[in-house]
């Protein structure tokens, strides 16, 4: 997954500073424990497993960094300016340290192995360094830098899912909640940082993603995005049972159908796919069930078959567009989202063409786009040059931009006069007078407020009219 820098629409990646005032659930330590996260939404899932384990461990939470004993960055270690704004923030830690010195302050996520040594060391901003598959650890941590050390716990495992973890909603409005199926990523994407600061891929035990499931959906949720870096590789092995001479295997599919029908009332969401293992079967339980919702963000990154090729996406211009036609005829309703990369290393004019030509024949819902930005460590940085100048890499990226304003427009516009199934999620954010809510292909829609109905409930709004990112509607019968 990506940290996004342009989008057609505001998505959950864009929140920082998530934290919510919440008593412990262990024997109270009186600390607070401050967490910013930044990122992609698994950053922000992991951080919920973090609350879960120091509140465990006696500690409160708190919106405001200034009252805790703890504060922590949930780091994204994507793009150059993610790194920058986790450094600028660090600092101003470091002024809230100045007045406490009993702070303490760490950095958590995709950051902790590639910079550990300078933020212990050359720049001594933090005292405590973790890795995503450390978590675990942090208690311990945390009393080795009450003892007046640095701590650093940044090894990667195999094995770890936090499954058995029950993740405290940070911030949630208990209507909609991420779970987190699979850690890490196996395929080695030439720009990406994440099989190295993630490890490898593993799945999480079905049993626990329905438990979670269901318990959400006892709690008043009514809305579930399943996450991993690639969902479609999903690959759970039970147990062998007495009698068996192997386990049986749950693929991404068939976990699918078991969390949707846990009720028919509760939504299901998943992100992200990858163009090289979405299957059909995929697509033919999604049409089967009416609650799983007919959208899929669908990674395309170029439109050129080389550049994907040095971009090591393991699929070419024609499968990823086999795919398309694909939902297109298994789920004609479907949306379709994307991420696109322009200006990677030798991407030349003809090859922009390409990746523009392929915009046209999906037209996307929407799409997160930015230009390519180096990141050390990554095969890319090893193998390639960063040859596209900067202006050229930013007017690409307009032109990519514009393109897809025009066709999340488009896509918007084709709502229009129809009935939307929505899910009320809350108040609008200019009116306490609309509410708001998404549709099953994920975008948002807004209508006055009906007194007979609530956050948390489905209603029916027929679209009017729209705006270049937003359905305005009314609630009909």
């Amino acid at each position: 997954m990506i940290e996004l820098q342009h989008t057609t629409k505001t998505h959950d990646e864009s929140r920082q500073g998530e934290a919510l005032d919440m008593l412990p659930t262990g024997k109270s330590t009186g600390r607070k424990l401050y967490i910013e996260s930044y990122g992609c939404q698994m950053n922000f899932s992991d951080s919920e497993i973090v609350a879960s384990i120091l509140l465990d461990n006696g500690f409160e939470t708190t919106k405001d960094y200034k009252e805790a004993d703890v504060v922590f960055i949930n780091t994204c270690s994507i793009r150059e300016n993610a790194e920058q704004r986790v450094r600028n923030r660090l600092k101003e830690f470091e002024s809230a340290k100045a007045k406490n010195p009993g702070l303490v302050v760490g950095v958590l996520g995709c950051m902790a192995e590639r910079l550990k040594s300078k933020f212990l060391e050359e720049e001594k901003l933090v005292d405590v360094v973790v890795g995503p598959d450390a978590y675990r650890d942090l208690p311990n941590l945390i009393d080795k830098v009450d003892d007046g050390n640095k701590a650093v716990n940044v090894l990667l495992s195999r094995e770890e899912t936090y499954a058995d973890i029950s993740p405290v909603r940070l911030n949630s409005n208990g209507i909609s909640a991420f779970i987190s199926i699979m850690r890490g990523c196996d395929n080695m994407c030439s720009f990406c940082v994440v099989p190295f600061t993630r490890g490898r891929e593993r799945s999480r035990d079905c049993h626990s993603i329905v438990k979670e499931a269901q318990d959400l959906f006892n709690s008043g949720y009514r809305e579930v995005t399943l996450l991993g870096q690639n969902v479609d590789s999903y690959k759970y092995t039970k147990p062998v049972a007495e009698g068996e001479t192997e386990g049986q295997m749950v693929n991404f599919a068939q976990l699918l159908a078991m969390v949707a029908e846990v009720s028919p009332e509760l939504r299901v969401r998943f992100s992200t796919s990858h163009p090289k293992d979405i299957t059909d079967e995929v697509l033919y339980t999604m049409s089967r069930y009416e609650n799983i919702c007919k959208y899929i963000h669908l990674p395309v990154q170029s439109g050129s078959s080389r550049v994907l090729e040095l971009m090591n996406r393991t699929y070419d211009r024609e499968w990823y567009m086999d795919r398309v036609n694909a939902i297109r005829r298994i789920i004609p309703t479907c949306g379709i989202s994307t991420d696109v990369i322009t200006g990677f290393c030798t991407e030349t004019e003809e090859e922009h063409q390409e990746t523009l030509s392929m915009m046209d024949y999906v037209k996307y819902d929407f799409a997160y786009m930015f230009a390519y930005s180096e990141r050390p460590g990554t095969l890319a940085a090893k193998r390639y040059e960063d040859d596209v100048l900067e202006e050229v890499k930013k007017r690409r990226l307009t032109e990519v931009v514009n393109k897809q304003q025009e066709h999340s427009l488009y896509r918007l516009q084709s709502f229009v006069g129809n009935v939307q199934k929505v899910l009320i999620e809350g108040f609008s954010k200019r009116s306490d007078h609309d509410y708001c809510g998404r549709n099953d292909q994920n975008t948002m829609v807004v209508f006055p407020v009906d007194k007979r109905f609530k956050p948390g409930e489905y209603v029916h709004v027929l679209a009017e009219r729209c705006t270049s990112a937003t359905l305005i509607g009314k609630i009909v019968d």
